[in-house]
């Protein structure tokens, strides 16, 4: 073969490759949705696509538990309506039972101790300081009866001084025993000092606080259903532990008594977006057909990407705004989570 059979020979591959490059980079490009392009209705056109998911009326919630244990039991199965409240599972907490028992006695105790306070001695007790004044003043009376007899006889020299000494101790041990009689029955009968019903009151106090801490500790061990809604998935199985120091979703929990879309717009098409316009929605798995919607609303906030495309040339650090679209066909069948393309209309925009 000659120097220029296999010159022509390779100038005619390097155009082959040429035209097959460009060919299969013109059918990539055809694949995606381009701004402005014309629907056969001639209605509107489209103004821009944003990838975007399916969700229920209300966003997924991933429930956890707010204490640390050994899952004791699920209640709830995939596809169950749940009310607000409702039990969905529960973690063992047989050792917090036991101490919210001992907290019970505890501040039992301590009111009943106030209630003793506060009503002082028994009448049995002040009955009994009663008895005691009164025999003390009798004993008194009879002291001073004798000392005053004794003082006679021994100012007329008719007993000795020892004799009426020992009479004047018997009068001071009798008077002594009868103040301290009286004091003691009016002890008795006098009312709390205020440092000893405060100390009463702060005890009680102190004892109904580890009731409820007790109490409100049992109560994360019961695993609720925060919203209204369906359970999507049961992640969790009975007898498997939980920790709050590296929490993991147990139930995943929505509204799903209707569906919406929410798409993720790029912030470079921030303008292009208005409350009420109107939107088509693909998916791969719709076979073709497309729905309808309008937007309900858009986000204040601008956020991270959560939802990513198979387009290898697609930008993951993109920020981008939720925009949530209500959808006009009944879209029961959807199942949430499904991946799906929006396409924004002009139809809805304001006026330039």
């Amino acid at each position: 073969m000659s120097a220029r059979s296999k010159l022509g020979g390779g100038v005619l591959a390097i155009v082959l490759v040429i035209a097959s490059a460009a060919f299969i980079w013109g059918s990539r490009d055809s694949k995606p949705v381009q701004a402005h392009q014309k629907f056969p209705n001639n209605v509107a056109e489209v103004v821009f696509a944003s990838p975007g998911r399916v969700e229920g009326l209300s966003d997924t919630t991933q429930v956890g538990a707010a204490a640390d244990g050994v899952l004791k039991a699920i209640y709830v199965t995939e596809h169950q309506f749940l009310t607000k409240g409702t039990l969905m599972g529960e973690i063992a907490c047989d050792d917090l039972n036991a101490m919210l028992q001992t907290a019970l006695a505890e501040a039992d105790g301590t009111r009943q101790a106030r209630i003793r306070l506060l009503r002082g001695a028994r009448d049995e007790e002040k009955a009994i300081a009663a008895k005691k004044t009164a025999a003390a003043q009798a004993t008194l009376a009879e002291a001073t009866s004798r000392l005053s007899m004794q003082r006679a006889l021994f100012e007329g020299g008719e007993i000795s001084r020892s004799a009426y000494e020992q009479a004047d101790r018997d009068f001071g041990v009798a008077e002594a025993d009868f103040q301290a009689a009286v004091r003691t029955e009016a002890l008795l009968a006098a009312p709390p000092l205020q440092e000893d019903k405060a100390r009463a009151d702060a005890e009680v106090l102190a004892g109904e606080g580890r009731v409820r801490t007790a109490q409100e500790r049992i109560r994360k061990c019961a695993i609720l259903a925060p919203i209204d809604g369906t359970v999507l998935r049961v992640y969790a199985r009975a007898g498997e532990s939980f920790s709050t120091v590296t929490p993991r979703p147990l139930f995943s929990l929505a509204d799903t008594s209707a569906r919406r879309v929410k798409a993720e717009v790029d912030e470079r098409d921030l303008s292009k977006i208005a409350i009420g316009q109107n939107v088509i929605i693909q998916a791969d798995g719709l076979d073709g057909r497309k729905l309808t919607g309008t937007v309900a609303s858009i986000s204040a906030v601008i956020g991270r990407k959560s939802v990513y495309t198979d387009d290898p040339s697609d930008k993951i650090d993109r920020d981008v705004l939720e925009a949530v679209i209500d959808l006009r066909q009944d879209a029961q069948s959807l199942p949430i989570g499904l991946r799906v393309t929006v396409q924004f209309l002009s139809n809805g925009l304001p006026k330039q």
